[in-house]
């Protein structure tokens, strides 16, 4: 799945809305994540080159605001099940397992 401009720029700040209302380190995340800061990094800003990635860090970022009782943001691009889509690997995404390397 490609984005375009508009939908990465809309992506990058859905992620980092819904950190924001974690209320995590970026620390934290990367260690619950099994990843270094690097790659956290990279996932913010869409720049890493797994497709399943922003989808583990999305689902993640999302159970983390509704476990403090509060609404997560809605995302606009990564939505619907990904289980559904042919271009993910719906194993590696509920098993949050991470691609390898910083990107």
């Amino acid at each position: 799945m490609t984005l375009n401009p508009q939908q990465i720029k809309n992506t990058q700040n859905e992620l980092q809305q819904n950190f924001e209302l974690s209320g995590l380190t970026k620390e934290q995340v990367a260690t619950d994540l099994h990843i270094n800061l690097t790659k956290l990094n990279h996932l913010f800003t869409l720049t890493q080159s797994s497709l399943n990635d922003p989808w583990i860090l999305r689902n993640y970022l999302i159970e983390k605001v509704e476990a403090q009782g509060k609404k997560p943001v809605s995302f606009t691009a990564l939505v619907g099940d990904w289980h559904q889509y042919w271009f993910l690997d719906s194993g590696l995404i509920d098993a949050r397992k991470m691609s390898a390397g910083d990107d």
